[in-house]
């Protein structure tokens, strides 16, 4: 009877599904995937005339992309087809080997597609530098605009971007008004487009523009040139053929088509996730759907395909959840080439080449060049433009990457050295900062070289990576100018260490060493030394030099900014809490962090007074912690005999008013403490009061404004808490109080 009763909602479950989904399929991927159709029809048009391809093999690369891409791929939203990254690859093989090998090339290009997402490459490919890919993407925005502006004034297409240039004045000389006509209507419409309510942008501007170019056309009394298309899509499908010879030039061809159309879908699929938080799409698997879409395109004779940044953004902006529209979209595609062929001829060349020039201007983007600019990386960008558009799109790539690998090289080798005196020349400092290797030796000799014989060097080393040529050019100029009766003093600031260089390998330090370092306790070893005594070496050689500058203009000037009373407890450390230097904390430290009242311990109300009226400080802060002894004695009421119970009997209205419930234990309680820590900061609260109550206190308050106030260190989250008389609150990044979280 269990097994009954168990299946029973399975097969409900099961028989409500297909529906739910096949209505959220009518519901969202539906209207979707006529959006991506109508958007991708005459792009898929316009890059067939400008590859130089029959136009029926962008409509068979729209359905093979839509529906293979599809089903295969790893993306849900991400629509696939011809696209104008491609288009000037394929005009060139298609001038050179002609259209038939072309399809073969794709097919080959599908099938490298296919074993780059099988070996799982697909991630080191967004390793390329985006500037490199946005150089790539420049230049052939400025190729294609080339190309298309003849088309625009009446003439055709050049081989080469050079000719394009050159032949252009001729072309001027020559121009087809009705073409130009045209052309400078869909461009004037596609621009206007986006200033439109946006419920008239719910139309694909370039279809509505393609339409009225297309009836304007009709109208004109001048001839203007239309595209040709031999019978449908169907009529023109072929095998694709073998290129004879030329193999090196066809696989340079085929691997050019592979990267870029691996590169630009994986940017795109980066660039739809985003705008769909919570979603990834499976990199490697998107990758043989390309492929497979590719070799589908190939046999079938259609343009080789890649993911659509422009359409696969206006997919999941329309609503799609699903594959299903983008494998509806080519179906559309498909269903309107084989029905409507006879629309497609009455389509002016001239209004697909507006459509072109516009896409190719807007792959140049400003906000690219200026990115480029600010990060220095302009010279890269420049380069891969110009490579691209004069040489070709693999070699603009290699250069591309090569530049952008060697600016790279010289910024992480990059060191800066440099040896000036100090201190009327008595002694100099000379200071090496970044990667020390043997290529920063001419640096490195000409700055010493600067030092005069017999002074004291401070040798500050701020290095990450020192190799064995540098450690030798440094300790022998180090040796010789101590023989001249001068003195070196190395200062090791760096993670790289002199002691380590000639130990094995050099190996590039972390800057998390030198940190821990710097603000981590002592590390217990079964090695007898005196902590102390090793501590003020490692700080000798480590931080002694930074400190001096600071310590040497705070001689004379006992200010301080804060009065800071804190436990004694070893971990709270409140210049690194506080994030505060010398001279910045006037620190008092007792048990429990307590403020006596009248007839207890004067010794806390004489640092007060002192630091209120002789060092003019700005504020006065208690600081108690988590965890702390005290007031685990205090709460359990341990008894502790003279001496440290008389000093907690200090902190005894604490307790009490914890247990009669102050409101900052039942906030600390809310936030998750214990009550140890909900009566530490009760005790907090207290010393608050009493501080209040204190008349140099409130004499500094009504003079000078002096703030008085109370943190609390959570020792296991390292955070510091704030506690007013009657509530806590949490510091955020930017230092506002902000509610305090559950523990």
């Amino acid at each position: 009877m269990s097994t009954d009763t168990d299946s029973a909602p399975r097969t409900s479950l099961r028989h409500f599904a297909l529906p739910e989904r096949l209505a959220g399929i009518g519901r969202h991927d539906l209207p979707a995937s006529i959006v991506v159709f109508l958007v991708a029809l005459p792009l898929s048009l316009g890059v067939a005339v400008a590859s130089g391809a029959p136009v029926a093999a962008g409509l068979i690369a729209a359905v093979a992309g839509g529906v293979v891409a599809g089903l295969v791929g790893g993306s849900a939203v991400q629509v696939t087809g011809p696209t104008a990254s491609l288009t000037v690859v394929v005009a060139a093989s298609v001038h050179q080997f002609g259209w038939a090998a072309t399809c073969f090339i794709t097919v080959c290009a599908g099938a490298v597609q296919i074993l780059f997402g099988l070996s799982r490459i697909a991630r080191g490919a967004l390793a390329i530098a985006p500037v490199v890919v946005h150089g790539l993407l420049a230049g052939i925005g400025v190729i294609i605009a080339l190309q298309q502006v003849h088309v625009l004034l009446g003439g055709t297409s050049q081989s080469s971007s050079f000719d394009s240039l050159v032949q252009l004045p001729r072309q001027l000389m020559s121009v087809h008004r009705g073409d130009l006509l045209i052309g400078l209507v869909v461009i004037v419409i596609l621009i206007a487009w986006k200033f439109l309510p946006r419920r008239v942008r719910a139309v694909p501007g370039p279809l509505v523009a393609v339409v009225i170019a297309t009836v304007l056309s009709l109208a004109l009394p001048t001839h203007v040139e239309r595209l040709v298309l031999n019978g449908s899509p169907l009529d023109s499908i072929g095998l694709p053929s073998i290129p004879a010879g030329g193999w090196t030039a066809i696989v340079i061809t085929v691997v050019t088509i592979a990267l870029i159309g691996s590169v630009e879908t994986l940017l795109s699929a980066v660039a739809v996730d985003k705008l769909r938080p919570g979603t990834s799409t499976d990199l490697d698997r998107e990758l043989i759907g390309q492929g497979s879409a590719n070799m589908v395109s190939g046999l079938l004779g259609g343009l080789p395909v890649a993911a659509v940044i422009v359409r696969s953004i206006t997919n999941a902006q329309a609503g799609a959840r699903s594959k299903a529209s983008t494998i509806m979209h080519g179906i559309w595609v498909l269903l309107f080439a084989v029905a409507l062929a006879g629309l497609v001829q009455q389509i002016p060349k001239a209004a697909l080449a507006g459509l072109l020039i516009l896409i190719g201007v807007q792959l140049v983007k400003l906000a690219h060049i200026r990115l480029a600019r600010r990060t220095g990386d302009l010279y890269v960008y420049v380069a891969t433009v110009l490579s691209v558009v004069f040489l070709n799109l693999l070699v603009g790539m290699v250069i591309g990457l090569a530049l952008s690998f060697a600016l790279l090289l010289w910024r992480v080798v990059r060191v800066t050295i440099t040896a000036e005196p100090v201190a009327s020349a008595r002694r100099w400092v000379v200071s090496i900062d970044g990667t020390c290797t043997f290529l920063a030796l001419p640096r490195l000799s000409a700055e010493l070289a600067k030092v005069p014989a017999g002074v004291a060097v401070t040798m500050e080393m701020t290095v990450d990576f020192l190799d064995h040529a540098s450690y030798e050019r440094i300790t022998e100029w180090a040796a010789h100018h101590e023989s001249e009766g001068g003195t070196v003093e190395f200062v090791e600031i760096g993670s790289a260490r002199m002691a380590r260089a000639m130990a094995g390998p050099p190996e590039r330090g972390h800057s998390r060493q030198v940190l821990d370092q710097a603000i981590g306790p002592w590390r217990r070893t079964g090695i007898r030394e005196d902590p102390i005594a090793a501590g003020i070496a490692a700080y000798h050689r480590s931080h002694a030099h930074l400190m001096r500058p600071h310590l040497d203009g705070l001689r004379h000037r006992p200010d301080a900014d804060s009065f800071f009373l804190t436990c004694a407890d070893a971990r709270i450390v409140p210049n690194v809490i506080t994030n505060s230097g010398p001279g910045d904390l006037f620190t008092v430290r007792n048990v429990g962090n307590l403020v006596p009242t009248a007839g207890g311990d004067v010794s806390v109300e004489a640092a007060l007074i002192y630091a209120l009226e002789k060092l003019d400080v700005r504020a006065v802060v208690v600081c108690g912690h988590s965890g702390c002894g005290a007031m685990e004695a205090l709460y359990r009421e341990v008894r502790t005999g003279p001496g440290l119970g008389d000093w907690l009997a200090h902190a005894r209205p604490s307790l009490d008013r914890f247990r009669l419930g102050h409101p900052v234990a039942a906030a600390a309680a809310l936030a998750g403490f214990g009550e140890v820590d909900q009566l530490g900061m009760v005790n907090v609260a207290l010393q608050l009061e009493t501080l209040h109550a204190h008349p140099a206190v409130r004499q500094g308050i009504e003079e000078r404004g002096v703030a008085v106030s109370g943190l609390f260190f959570d020792i296991a989250t390292a955070r510091v808490i704030e506690v007013t008389v009657d509530g806590i609150a949490e510091f955020d990044d930017e230092g506002r109080r902000v509610a305090a979280e559950p523990v």
